[in-house]
């Protein structure tokens, strides 16, 4: 397909369709916090703080009232005097302790998370806005214009010049 026939379906399909997709952003008007200086999404450092200190204080009250040690000591006591619920009080009180500490690292890691979480967003919203903002870069890459002297017909596999 030569370039201008390229340009003809695409000025063809412009024209045929009252609405385009914009994959460099939408519309003021649609955007939801249009304005913002930081972009759609927002958060603080204040309540990702609040919502690290919710988990650390979850954590230690874990630690201190969900451990139920005396569990332990009871289904040893059953155990020795024969009884078969000693096995089953055990076997629920090994669970517990693995669901327990599974709770308490989704804890810790909330809370430690919270503290790297708005650095990260704003890196995020960086790097978005640099992948948005180069496909108009892109868009102009297919510009013949950018083909090297002599080279362009063969970019664009025609066999003659077009100035000759």
């Amino acid at each position: 397909m030569a370039w201008d026939e390229w340009e003809q379906l695409k000025a063809s399909a412009a024209a045929n369709q009252p609405t385009q997709m914009r994959l460099n952003g939408i519309p003021e008007e649609d955007r939801p916090n249009a304005g913002s200086p930081t972009g759609d999404l927002k958060v603080t450092q204040k309540d990702l703080a609040a919502i690290g200190d919710e988990a650390f204080k979850l954590y230690n009250r874990l630690w201190e009232e969900a451990r139920v040690t005396s569990t332990d000591t009871a289904a040893t006591d059953l155990k020795g005097q024969g009884f078969a619920l000693g096995g089953a009080l055990s076997h629920v009180s090994v669970r517990w302790d693995r669901q327990l500490g599974t709770l308490m690292d989704a804890c810790a890691l909330i809370s430690n998370h919270m503290d790297f979480t708005d650095k990260a967003h704003q890196g995020d919203e960086i790097f978005i806005e640099r992948h948005v903002s180069s496909i108009a870069t892109l868009d102009a890459g297919f510009d013949e214009s950018w083909a090297p002297p002599g080279k362009k017909n063969e970019v664009y596999g025609e066999n003659k010049k077009k100035d000759e």
